[in-house]
């Protein structure tokens, strides 16, 4: 289902602004019926999602729709519903405070007409929206009750999630809603990028292959190169450009970037490798890091006489932790699912296992403990050492800290946009505020 019109049938606008006169009266009546304009990019040869009719109001329709369906359908009613609505009026009233050199503004917002309000409130207007006391006049000498300094530093713009990803998708014109799911699925299946908590972040092969593409690609490895390709697909269609013409104009260019990348493979491989201060064990050669199908190695110089290879050592962290099989000390390594436990005498001692949280397992005459893990999505999660004979599982990040609510051995780490870090319990669902180390 195609989402990225506003068209609205004439019809429908119509019988809506009689449902509002008769239901909330004509002061909430746009003079003219309101219709939008679509993106540039947007495609719009069908209607915008909205209500069959008007008059099927989510309080009539609740006995056909299940709990889900019908928030759904209310989300769909009420959008709809204020599209059509009159606009809110607000009242701002700017507030100057002078204190010898210094001056301090604030604005209060009150509102003078709801309008489509009435039917759909953005959360953020209403945060937005505020009453300054009503005793101030011009002229009035205030006095400083309490201050609350704060410093605000320059923050580097965060990182991408799925849902921002597909809005600047969306923004910049690539690509269409139907294909949003599978644009983020593939870069992840091929892992050139990773999620990292709530994030998606550029993993070492993604870097590589995107440095390689956008210098021997630049004009089709661009930010508008698709949304000028969408272009152009909508003039062949309409009759204004030629396809065999605009067919020519891509592949001619296109050809040649490629012969040209064909003939500097070899200098292209080389510009990736990395220099190391190690000697081959087998001949002594200089040993270098080198890309390969799964991922960077370690290989000798001397290929194909010499064909020795190694892993690329991640940087590895001491634990109190034994090994089980030699006794030595366990160190946290980086692997390509994540963390792990390795034995310090590796490769004398091969002996791994998972990431271990410290905290016992809930489940009951379970003795496991909470690990570390990764779906097959590249998602961390956390379960019990002892799967399969144990299922336990939670997508958040245990804390060792008893609840003070209700007594249960552990609490989670959370995270929401409107209260940010803050820890809950499973068990009672309490909520603590996080505490800053």
């Amino acid at each position: 289902m195609r989402t990225d019109s506003t068209r609205l049938a004439k019809t429908a606008v119509e019988e809506t602004r009689q449902f509002i006169a008769d239901n909330y009266g004509l002061e909430y009546v746009p003079s003219k019926p309101r219709f939008y304009k679509n993106k540039k990019s947007a495609q719009d040869a069908h209607e915008a999602i909205r209500p069959t009719s008007i008059n099927r109001t989510p309080k009539s329709m609740s006995s056909y729709l299940t709990k889900a369906q019908l928030k759904l359908y209310e989300l769909i009613w009420n959008r709809f519903m204020a599209c059509q609505m009159a606009s809110a009026q607000l009242l701002q009233t700017v507030l100057e405070v002078t204190a010898g050199n210094y001056l301090f503004r604030t604005t209060g917002t009150v509102v003078t007409f709801r309008g489509f309000m009435q039917i759909y409130t953005v959360a953020k207007i209403e945060e937005e929206v505020f009453k300054l006391p009503k005793e101030l006049k011009i002229g009035s000498q205030v006095s400083l009750q309490e201050l609350h300094p704060q410093q605000h530093f320059t923050k580097p713009p965060p990182r991408y999630n799925e849902s921002s990803l597909v809005k600047e998708l969306d923004n910049k014109g690539i690509g269409r809603p139907s294909t949003y799911a599978l644009i983020i699925s593939t870069i992840l299946d091929r892992k050139y990028i990773e999620r990292l908590g709530g994030s998606l972040s550029a993993t070492d092969l993604g870097k590589a292959v995107n440095a390689i593409l956008v210098d021997q690609f630049p004009n089709i490895f661009s930010v508008g190169f698709t949304a000028l390709m969408e272009e152009e697909l909508d003039q062949i269609e309409g009759g204004e450009k030629n396809r065999e013409q605009v067919l020519e104009d891509f592949y001619t260019p296109f050809i040649c970037a490629i012969e040209k990348a064909m003939e500097k493979k070899d200098e292209i491989k080389e510009s990736l490798q990395e220099e190391t201060e190690e000697k081959c064990p087998v001949c002594g050669k200089e040993l270098v890091v080198k890309w390969g199908r799964n991922g960077k190695f370690i290989a000798c110089t001397g290929y194909p006489d010499c064909t020795h290879t190694q892993p690329v050592e991640r940087d590895s962290v001491d634990t109190d932790e034994v090994c089980d099989i030699c006794g030595a000390p366990m160190v946290v390594k980086m692997g390509r699912f994540g963390r792990f436990l390795a034995c310090s005498k590796y490769p004398d001692c091969k002996n791994t296992k998972a990431f271990s949280t410290g905290i016992d397992c809930p489940e009951k005459e379970c003795g496991g403990k909470i690990v570390e893990r990764r779906s097959k999505r590249g998602k961390t999660f956390f379960g019990c050492s002892n799967y399969p004979a144990c299922k336990f599982a939670t997508w958040y990040r245990p804390v060792n800290q008893k609840c003070s609510e209700c007594g249960h051995p552990f609490i989670e780490e959370r995270t929401s946009k409107e209260n940010g870090a803050f820890h809950r319990c499973p068990n009672c669902k309490a909520v603590f505020q996080q505490k800053n180390d």
